[in-house]
């Protein structure tokens, strides 16, 4: 894949404006949440971006699958936090 192929995919940018997205959403949330659901919505998103860059980089197409499925497991990770955050109100 290469070591800055990762910049040129479709789904990296798209995951980098959902890292945005969230990070714009949790800043509202309430100070008392800060090391709690709002740090773990943060990292679910950032490691969804980081698990595709590292699989980018990674020697075979194989590899690269597993970091994919890793960040659709980080997607889920997101998903179930929002849902709670959202419960939570």
């Amino acid at each position: 894949m290469g070591e800055t192929k990762h910049r040129e995919l479709e789904v990296w940018k798209r995951s980098i404006g959902l890292v945005k997205k969230i990070y714009q959403i949790t800043k509202d949330f309430p100070v008392e949440e800060r090391y709690g659901l709002t740090d773990q919505i943060r990292r679910a998103a950032v490691s969804v971006a980081s698990n595709i860059a590292e699989g980018s980089g990674r020697q075979t197409p194989k590899d690269f699958v597993n970091f994919l499925s890793m960040a659709r497991g980080s997607l889920a990770e997101l998903d179930t936090q929002l849902f709670l955050a959202k419960e939570l109100g």
